[in-house]
């Protein structure tokens, strides 16, 4: 029997954020974030490039720092959040660009259709904290448009828009880890 360790790594929601940013008007931007989301990460020991991670974001979590504007997110101008009340993204493949930044392939899963995104991570590092618990950290952005999930509010046909379609991703993570062995025979 050979033991080979798989990691697995689980969000630490209070060091972490989900966040989004998208053109207003075409002049300025507006920030919002998703509230309640967990990150779920397994890899081959610590090496990052092995990583499977499934991200899956409430929906009704929206905030944007406005209750009007964040409830006419959750209608069905936008996100539907009564029909489709989650947001999901499955890792494909990580590749290692350099010393500390990797390029993550994944699906998102948003209003039952399903696209493929690749995103920047930038790792942060990995260290224990005070209480003897190993974390990694991460930036992650990347850019979608939102129009290809189906969400065309706010865009017009000719020319100029309420509302910017490219959707600026900007996240901070902070994983922290938990070892489970598995037995394989040879």
């Amino acid at each position: 029997m050979i033991n080979m360790s798989n990691t697995k790594w689980t969000l630490d929601p209070t060091h972490s954020e989900l966040g989004f940013k998208i053109k207003h008007l075409m002049i300025s931007n507006v920030s919002g974030s998703f509230n309640k989301f967990q990150v779920e990460g397994e890899t081959k020991g610590e090496d990052f490039t092995t990583a499977k991670i499934k991200l899956t974001a409430d929906m009704d979590s929206i905030h944007t720092n406005n209750e009007q504007r964040d409830a006419h997110l959750r209608n069905a101008d936008f996100f539907e959040t009564d029909k489709h009340p989650k947001m999901i993204f499955e890792s494909t493949n990580v590749e290692k660009i350099d010393g500390e930044n990797f390029r993550l392939t994944g699906n998102l899963t948003l209003k039952d259709f399903s696209y493929p995104v690749i995103l920047n991570v930038e790792f942060g590092g990995i260290t224990k904290d005070p209480w003897g618990n190993e974390r990694a950290g991460f930036t992650v952005s990347g850019k979608i448009k939102r129009s290809d999930w189906g969400i065309k509010f706010g865009l017009m046909e000719a020319g100029g828009a309420m509302l910017g379609d490219e959707v600026k991703i900007h996240s901070e993570v902070q994983l922290v880890k938990q070892t489970v062995a598995e037995a394989v025979a040879v």
